[in-house]
């Protein structure tokens, strides 16, 4: 016996991976529904060896429906997601919507699992920011040997975390860099993406931070440890797939770092590749399509008391969204709903 699951925004990156990955990881699945907005209606999407066709988001009653995992914006998802709770049905979001509501638990499956038992008062689980998923898979263990004490990150985010529009722009403006007449500006990104780098994902807060940061630091803290200081920089760079991030980590005690090569190596959800030789590394395009998140170049900081390095690679479509929304499902199945 098997879940009737939705997904909703199927027909966007996120959501057809969402698809693929329940396919992959044969999720116990009796009946799936696409949903899209009326403009994708009768989309056709796979689903394993199987095509689905969209049905219309607007019009669908998620009544005996078991778990919807929500790929849309907080806009959609404010609409449709708290009725789909209503009727019965768990909602998963990916969207920022929830994440900071209390009554809501924010979940990594390999982080804090024990808290997918806060579902039933809104019926909702919230799926973390991209950059924040894989780097609290990275702490959470180095956390449990050491205590951290504060968090130094910089990100490297591909377009993808943008969205469709997000890749054609890099796709487009690269092409007109060979072809002057066909001049491509910026439309999606602030400025030009396409062999550059820029330091604005998200819009600017007061402090000079950018909501993207803020996000890391207000994530951070709710999945792992309210007493982690953080801070960002978040960079969009000109990569399709995979984000990267350089994490500066400060403990309360000493972890050498053959001890924390150990502890992620038999850490969950991870990969380390860490050979000081050249390629002895993981980089983002090698990341594409797997569900692990990788790290590399661990190291001491000789700069402060009990320091540690390390870099950080993940599938940003999958770990960083769509597989963490399938982890949490499997969780709840597992924990709460008990079906298959």
């Amino acid at each position: 016996m098997g879940y009737r699951v939705a997904v909703v925004g199927a027909t966007g990156n996120v959501g057809r991976e969402m698809l693929n990955i329940l396919a992959e990881r044969q999720f116990p699945v009796d009946e799936i529904v696409a949903l899209a907005s009326r403009r994708s209606l009768g989309s056709e999407i796979s689903f394993g060896d199987k095509t689905l066709k969209s049905k219309d988001l607007d019009t669908f009653d998620f009544t005996g429906w078991d778990i919807a995992l929500f790929a849309v914006g907080s806009e959609a998802t404010k609409k449709y997601a708290a009725a789909a709770a209503k009727a019965g049905c768990v909602v998963i979001d990916n969207s920022s919507l929830y994440r900071y509501d209390q009554d809501v638990p924010l979940i990594v499956p390999e982080v804090n699992p024990e808290a997918v038992h806060g579902y039933s008062k809104k019926n909702i689980i919230a799926n973390p920011n991209c950059s924040t998923a894989q780097m609290v898979v990275a702490l959470k263990p180095l956390h449990d040997r050491a205590g951290i004490k504060r968090v130094v990150v910089s990100t490297y985010q591909s377009v993808s975390g943008a969205g469709k529009e997000g890749i054609d722009e890099l796709w487009d403006q690269t092409k007109s860099i060979y072809n002057p007449t066909d001049d491509k500006p910026a439309t999606k990104f602030t400025k030009q993406i396409a062999f550059n780098v820029i330091p604005h994902i998200d819009v600017f807060l007061e402090d000079g931070s950018t909501k993207e940061e803020w996000k890391m630091v207000a994530e951070t803290k709710k999945i792992i440890d309210s007493k982690i200081k953080v801070t960002a920089t978040c960079v969009r760079v000109p990569v399709f797939v995979g984000h990267a991030e350089a994490i500066n980590i400060e403990f309360e005690d000493h972890l050498d770092e053959a001890e924390a090569r150990d502890i992620l190596r038999e850490a969950p959800g991870i990969m380390v590749i860490d050979k000081r030789e050249d390629g002895g590394y993981v980089t983002p395009v090698e990341c594409v399509g797997d569900f692990a998140t990788f790290i590399s170049r661990i190291r001491q900081d000789s700069t402060i008391d009990n320091g540690l390095n390390l870099w950080c690679v993940s599938d940003n479509l999958r770990k960083g969204a769509a597989l963490n929304a399938v982890q949490i499902a499997e969780l709840l199945g597992r924990e709460v709903l008990k079906k298959g």
